[in-house]
């Protein structure tokens, strides 16, 4: 690693991801929901509805939240939980009409919301970003692979 200093990079990913973040977050409370509702409402939204550890690998929220947060949106009557067709002891976690009305109503007011971010990027731009992002992503999971390897 002689000669590259990459941790200015790693300073900037994570203020980028916590502005990002923040961003986010107030417009989503002022659509009344939380960061985590509308995280599920949204990986619902245009599906015929999945499974609790479908819904927790898509959202990226913890097991103990997830469970928590998916009861709340029961409550609001947001969400449904029906047998699952092909296994007796899983459910399948769907958006109600509801439910359905509020992913229409507030997952395109939030696109609208983030792409304020993006107008002073070119489409090159937000091609290499990607490009680049994808790349680290990759770089990552390579390097916890390895370590996995490693400390078997």
């Amino acid at each position: 690693m002689h000669g590259k200093t990459f941790l200015p990079a790693l300073r900037e990913i994570a203020r980028t991801y916590q502005e990002f973040g923040s961003y986010s977050a107030a417009h989503v409370r002022t659509l009344g929901l939380t960061p985590s509702q509308f995280d599920i409402i949204a990986t619902l939204g245009n599906t015929s509805g999945m499974s609790c550890k479908e819904l927790g690998e898509k959202t990226l929220i913890t097991k103990g939240t997830l469970t928590g947060v998916i009861s709340r949106l029961e409550a609001k009557k947001f969400i449904s939980r029906i047998p699952s067709p092909s296994d007796a002891r899983s459910q399948i976690i769907q958006l109600t009409r509801t439910g359905e009305a509020l992913f229409a109503r507030t997952f395109p007011a939030h696109i609208k919301h983030l792409e304020r971010i993006f107008t002073n990027f070119s489409q090159s731009n937000l091609d290499k970003l990607t490009h680049d992002l994808q790349k680290l992503r990759h770089a990552v999971i390579a390097a916890r692979v390895n370590q996995k390897s490693n400390n078997s």
